[in-house]
């Protein structure tokens, strides 16, 4: 009996060929299998550390990212937290503004600008995002910092892999996990600190009263924190991000891209120091492999562009620092365009062909979009009235013969400051209302209130007459709202 199916297999196979060849042909056929994976075998990728002028960028936007991340929580705005996304309450306060769900049409013109914000950057200059600011790389390299403290440098990390268990690895790797850990929790802290203020959060995880959904969202978040930063790391960028996949549809041949320049480099080789590549018949690569070694996804930028480069800029800092103790010209690996390679553009050709229909359309259609959200902010008015009429009643006789309509108001005040309003009605003859004529609002809240109001029968058509609700702020009369609603008449 065949150990495996595919045993089986192969010799059902052979068994077939062997019947149906001559005898000797039979003798001469021997079985064979040979068995290949339809998946390549993982290597875990250890990226060399690097200086120059992308890391420093690189290490700049770290800062800034998560200095606004850890710290916004804990900035303090009149009394309340300055970034607060109160989901129990329905409202989002974001230092002097305050949204409601009224106000859902921001956040989707949000989006928008972020959705051609990425357009036009990635059409300039290509992954800008993934390389400098996307959570994936910013963790990712706060993690692998983490590492190389603990672990050392790059080589010295994978001799750790390869070496058996014993007391040094365990205690290396137990450092390096638990603040991993460490950084992880914090992060879930700080991402629910945003939902549920970060005061009353800090004093729950003291006093271990965590509510249900803070803990879940707690450990949800840090644990895919730790997951993805760090031991998935490029896995996320390779295989789960779709950006790495559809980038292609936004790059042209003028999209300033990390570019290897293979007519400069070509054929690569070593040499000692001082030579010059012409008189040994090779290019100005000399195939140190320090490009690929920093690279945190793995990739040999040297076999072109790639869906995995993430547009970091590591390998330009790599090279460059090469090509400078060779003396040779820096910019082997440089941020370039395919037409520039070509046609041996500099950057002031460079420079010139990125005003093209694309990114024109990109600019204008986003600067039109900001301007928009900037002028629906400035104008968002700070109070808003709802005027539903009650369906239980539509209209009935009251004393004096009066027809009456009942409705609620429900006002908003989206200020950060307490008002009290002025209500009114008219838009027919003798009209008039009974129930409260000032209303009381606090600050950043909402109330109903219920009004009566009434008419003579023959003060309008019969069916639906339109009447108005004037609510004015008392302390300032540009406050104020003139709502419509319908008068039934029997």
């Amino acid at each position: 009996m065949p150990g495996t199916f595919y045993e089986g297999l192969s010799e059902y196979s052979n068994t077939i060929i062997m019947s149906s060849a001559t005898p000797t042909q039979a003798q001469e056929t021997k079985p064979s299998f040979v068995e290949e994976s339809l998946y390549e075998v993982h290597q875990k990728v250890h990226p060399r550390a690097v200086s120059g002028i992308f890391a420093t960028w690189r290490w700049a936007l770290v800062w800034i990212t998560q200095l606004i991340f850890y710290g916004m929580c804990w900035l303090p705005w009149n009394g309340r937290q300055a970034v607060l996304f109160d989901l129990v309450e329905r409202k989002f306060y974001i230092f002097g503004l305050v949204f409601w769900p009224q106000d859902v049409i921001f956040l989707a013109v949000l989006l928008i600008i972020s959705a051609y914000s990425l357009f036009l950057f990635t059409a300039v200059g290509g992954r800008l995002w993934c390389g400098y600011a996307c959570p994936q790389t910013v963790y990712t390299e706060i993690f692998t910092w983490i590492e190389q403290k603990i672990e050392g440098e790059r080589n010295a990390r994978i001799k750790l892999d390869a070496a058996p268990m014993s007391a040094r690895k365990f205690l290396l790797r137990s450092f390096k996990y638990g603040a991993w850990g460490l950084l992880s929790i914090w992060t879930g802290f700080t991402f629910v600190g945003y939902f549920t203020p970060v005061q009353t959060l800090w004093g729950s995880v003291w006093s271990f009263s965590l509510g249900p959904w803070e803990t879940f969202w707690m450990i949800f978040y840090g644990a895919f924190t730790y997951l993805f930063a760090g031991h998935m790391r490029e896995q996320v960028c390779k295989h789960m991000c779709p950006y790495a996949r559809f980038q292609g549809v936004m790059f042209d041949p003028d999209t300033l891209t990390i570019t290897y320049d293979t007519e400069r480099g070509e054929p690569r080789g070593a040499r000692k120091k001082g030579i010059d590549p012409k008189a040994i018949a090779k290019g100005d690569c000399v195939d140190c492999g320090i490009c690929v070694q920093v690279c945190p996804t793995g990739i040999d930028i040297r076999k072109g562009l790639q869906y995995e480069c993430i547009g970091c800029a590591a390998c330009i800092d790599a090279c460059d620092q090469v090509m400078e103790k060779m003396s040779y010209p820096k910019g082997l690996i440089r941020y370039s365009t395919e037409h520039a390679i070509e046609s041996h553009w500099g950057w002031k050709e460079i420079v010139g062909h990125v005003a093209r229909p694309r990114v024109i359309i990109y600019t204008v259609v986003l600067a039109a979009i900001c301007v928009a959200f900037v002028w629906g902010i400035a104008t968002k008015p700070t109070l808003r009235v709802d005027v539903i009429r009650d369906r239980a009643t539509l209209a009935r006789e009251v004393e004096g013969g009066l027809i009456e309509n009942v409705y609620r108001l429900h006002v908003i005040n989206i200020s950060e400051t307490a008002h009290r309003y002025a209500v009114s009605v008219s838009g027919l003859p003798d009209i008039d209302m009974v129930g409260e004529r000032i209303l009381e609002v606090p600050a950043a809240g909402a109330r109903s209130f219920s009004i009566q109001v009434r008419v003579p029968p023959d003060a309008g058509k019969k069916g639906s007459n339109q009447i108005f609700f004037d609510v004015k702020s008392l302390a300032d009369e540009k406050v104020a709202v003139h709502e419509k609603a319908s008068f039934l008449l029997p």
